[in-house]
């Protein structure tokens, strides 16, 4: 089973990023409920046939409505190690554009994101996840940093950093609502 993120690891981010503990841990809770990785020791993802629809300019949508579809929809979201079932059907069609159309490990960043992350392809952040949460921990930074979140971060901008990180629909899930009752749970346990 790959590492877990230890309290030191969260603490450096917190400093790097001009913000404290708990923000990083609640951001972690809300998207993947604190795990980067499934129990069978699977990296965690999510499968977003949106976007590889966007990717392959819709061109496996007749055959592979599950995982090539034109708007966002969780209807086919199967959740845990079924996910890499979609994510394999994809990949068999079109490696990259599978790769990017996925939300990975502790921080569910999609794969598109790779650049904003610090890397010079979508195989090499994926290939990096990998191999623990401190890898998950260091993309997070660079790619908040780099969208310039951090201060939405710092100064508890839940709205702001929840549209910035989640995209426009964000109030769909009430990201923001949640990431700050994820925030009241680890301030008041700090």
């Amino acid at each position: 089973m790959p590492e877990t993120l230890s309290e030191a690891g969260i603490e450096a981010a917190a400093l790097s990023l001009g913000c404290d503990v708990a923000s990083i841990k609640a951001v972690a809770e809300v998207e993947s409920r604190g795990q980067g990785f499934l129990p069978n020791g699977q990296l965690k993802i999510l499968f977003e046939g949106h976007i590889f629809f966007k990717y392959t300019h819709g061109a496996f949508a007749a055959q592979h409505p599950t995982i090539c579809y034109p708007h966002w929809t969780r209807q086919f979201y199967l959740g845990g190690v079924r996910e890499w079932d979609r994510m394999n059907e994809a990949l068999a069609l079109d490696h990259d554009a599978a790769l990017m159309s996925a939300s990975y490990g502790k921080f569910q960043i999609m794969g598109f994101n790779f650049v904003h992350c610090g890397f010079t392809s979508v195989d090499a952040f994926v290939t990096s996840l990998q191999t623990g949460e401190d890898a998950h921990l260091q993309a997070f930074c660079a790619y908040i940093k780099d969208v310039g979140l951090a201060r939405n971060l710092t100064l508890h901008r839940w709205a702001d950093f929840a549209q910035g990180y989640n995209g426009p629909e964000y109030r769909k899930n009430q990201y923001d609502l949640n990431l700050q009752k994820a925030y009241i749970k680890y301030a008041d346990a700090g």
